[in-house]
């Protein structure tokens, strides 16, 4: 029979980052939101960024 400590890794006995993300589906939808503003914010920063000046009449 496996002691506690033996049998979850031995070391730290927490609960890792990514399963506790993947427990709770609050946190999920956060981190889902989160990574997605931060995506598309840097994608249109970076087309603005990237057009080239129009020509005025």
């Amino acid at each position: 029979m496996a002691v506690d400590g033996e049998r979850d890794g031995g070391a730290g006995g927490g609960v890792p980052l990514g399963q506790r993300l993947f427990d709770s589906p609050f946190l999920l939808l956060v981190a889902g939101l989160v990574v997605m503003v931060v995506f598309y914010t840097l994608w249109g920063l970076l087309e603005v960024g990237s057009l080239s000046q129009a020509p005025l009449p």
